[in-house]
């Protein structure tokens, strides 16, 4: 039997789980009213009940100012994300995030969701086409260095590249 959406008559298809005051509250929602929850929650990122909240709030007690200061500065190589986009909005650039962030995801990750192994389905083809996002994220965000530095011939071999990879053939 179908769960039927906490908000509507519709079959929920989006199941959510958020911690609030350390304790998960299941929600059971439509389409619309996932997407109506999440921009909510995105519109309101300072909110204790709300991912980016929880996050910042544990980042504050567990690290000084000067701390999350020199935090803030950090940015990944790949995607350009930097640790302070990531606390102030809950959410990360790519998967070389973790990697990049490792030292002080480690303990965010640990107490909110217990553990820092995934355990659970992976979809079949993940692993091929995330890295060739990344790749092709990284080789975008190249690009944009290079012409901002107007040297465009290493644009133009970047946009050569950012092609072949489109079409399935890396280098």
């Amino acid at each position: 039997m179908a769960l039927k959406c906490q908000q509507c008559d519709k079959t929920a298809t989006y199941h959510i789980t958020e911690l609030t005051g350390g304790k998960p509250q299941e929600l059971h929602l439509c389409e619309d009213h996932a997407r109506h929850y999440l921009t909510a929650a995105e519109d309101e990122p300072e909110a204790p009940s709300s991912l980016a909240g929880a996050l910042a709030e544990q980042l504050s007690v567990s690290q000084t100012a000067e701390e999350l200061a020199r935090l803030d500065q950090l940015s990944c190589p790949v995607c350009g994300i930097t640790f302070y986009d990531f606390h102030s909005k809950g959410r990360l650039g790519c998967p070389h995030d973790y990697v990049c962030f490792a030292e002080e995801l480690e303990p965010l990750i640990v107490n909110i969701h217990g553990d820092t192994q995934h355990v659970g389905k992976v979809p079949k083809h993940s692993a091929e086409g995330s890295e060739r996002q990344t790749k092709l994220i990284q080789l975008r965000r190249e690009i944009k260095e290079a012409v901002s530095e107007e040297n465009y011939e290493r644009a133009g071999k970047l946009k050569d590249e950012i092609h072949r990879h489109e079409k399935g053939e890396a280098s």
